[in-house]
This record gives structure tokens, sequence and C-alpha cells, in this order.
């Protein structure tokens, strides 16, 4: 009877031991990319206080071809809002923007169905620099048991970093080739 109970025990020991390693991961995350951007903080605030431009440079935007959207409120600016319901990969959900400060920070509210249930806050801080702009784009939000655990299989520090890293070169590219005609 001894040898029947060793594996039970030692599964339940094994489970015990990941929920107690998973339930102290940090309740809280952050992930932030910056790029400097040869273009006046006008420039780059006006294509990203319009969630109509996302899809020029988005590639959370880019990810499904298919993807249904869905505007509502003003085009640009507090209470812009894009719905979106697409595939495996871009989910659904909705982002709207909740904070407007000419030429300097926007903050919206990103509200995610699928594929997980989860409410986070994401920042665009535009900062004057002698290159143009300094753009920090930056996503944080809490991690509850669920989140946590994905979070020991997946690194979405590399995996959102990553496409908040392209996300900022397009924007750059798009930027740069606005700016002269924004004059």
């Amino acid at each position: 009877m001894g040898l029947f109970w060793t594996i039970p025990i030692a599964v339940l020991a094994a489970l015990a031991l990941l929920a107690l390693i998973i339930s102290r991961r940090p309740d809280v995350f952050r992930i932030a990319r910056s790029t400097v951007i040869d273009a006046p903080p006008q420039t780059v605030f006006a294509i990203l206080n319009n969630v109509r431009r996302g899809i020029d440079w988005s590639p959370f935007e880019r990810s499904d071809p298919n993807m249904k959207r869905v505007y509502s409120g003003p085009d640009s600016g507090v209470g812009a809002t894009l719905e979106w319901d697409g595939s495996r990969q871009c989910g659904s959900g909705r982002i709207r923007i909740i904070e407007s400060v000419q030429a300097s920070h926007i903050a919206l509210a990103l509200d995610m169905v699928r594929p997980m249930k989860a409410s986070n806050r994401v920042t665009f801080t535009l900062e004057p620099s002698p290159q143009g702009t300094r753009l920090t784009w930056a996503m944080e939000g809490r991690m509850n048991f669920i989140g946590k655990a994905f979070g020991l299989v997946c690194n979405s520090e590399k995996m959102v970093g990553g496409m908040f890293e392209t996300g900022l070169a397009d924007l750059k590219k798009l930027a740069e080739w606005e700016a002269p005609r924004a004059a």
C-alpha cells in the first residue's frame, strides 16, 4: 500500500508547490518600450489620439486582416472607442481613450474579452527631445491566478514587448513621413 500512495502524494505535493509558486508571483505587471521619433510631439500625438489610425501602424490591428471593427464616440480624444472581434490571435475586446493631454499624454482603457478576460491601462507618453519626440508605450494591469500561471509558460514581456517594438518602428516611419506635411 505504501507504493500505491507514493505517486498520488508526489503529484499532490508537486501541484501544491506549483500553486505556491504561482500565488507568489507579482499581482501587477507593466510592459513598456520607448523610441525617439524625428517629428514634433503634435504630429505623433495626432496619430495616437485617433483610434481609427491604429490600423496605419499598430501590429495588434494588423494581426487579422478580417478583424471586425466598430468605432464609436468621437474620432479622436477622450471617448474615442474601438471594439473589435477577430481571430484567436487578436481576440476580441474594446479600447477607449480615457485621458488626452495635447501633445504629451494619452491613456486608454483596454478591456479584453478573449482569449482571456483582462482590463489593462495603456499609456503613450510623449516628451520633446532634441531629435523630435521621445515616445513611451506602456501597458499595465493586475494579474489574477490564471494570468500568473500563464506567465510561467508564456513570456508576455517578450511577446507583447516585441509587438510594441514593431508598432513603435511603424509609428516612427509614419510620423516622420507625415511630419513635413503637418508644418
